[in-house]
């Protein structure tokens, strides 16, 4: 397991209910209702919240990886984010897909960008070796 060499950010919420209750930030800049999938409640679920915040945070790694390279990155660069819930062997799993798109760029540079960005990404690093997680190139 590797550990932080610097904490940049800490990010705290409070969640009460689990999957059929509610979560909020402590700068309450997220506050959100949750609800299991496939059910009728209004709220969202862990895994759409883990879509958006592995995309999120895999555009930022592509920014870091274009700006050291000296890349121009395209200004709709977009990624859809597919999240599976499923079963294991006597548990539940997840599985990630992102599509990344990056309009534009010569196809070697962009898959060449996206591996890259793969390796520095926080939630890349986080899930390695412990869910299925793949990378395509719209």
């Amino acid at each position: 397991m590797a550990s932080l060499d610097k904490v940049l950010y800490t990010a705290r919420a409070h969640t009460t209910g689990g999957r059929d209750g509610a979560s909020r930030t402590d700068d309450g800049r997220l506050d959100v209702t949750l609800s299991s999938p496939g059910t009728s409640g209004s709220g969202t679920n862990p895994e759409q919240l883990f879509a958006a915040g592995y995309s999120a945070c895999f555009i930022g790694a592509l920014k870091a990886v274009a700006a050291r390279q000296k890349l121009a990155l395209p200004q709709d660069v977009a990624i859809d984010a597919e999240v599976d819930l499923g079963t294991l062997p006597n548990a539940y799993g997840i599985a990630a897909r992102l599509t990344v798109h990056l309009p534009g760029m010569e196809r070697a540079a962009a898959q060449a960008l996206v591996e890259a960005a793969h390796q520095v990404c926080p939630y890349s690093n986080a899930t390695r070796g412990n869910i299925d997680v793949t990378l395509t190139l719209a």
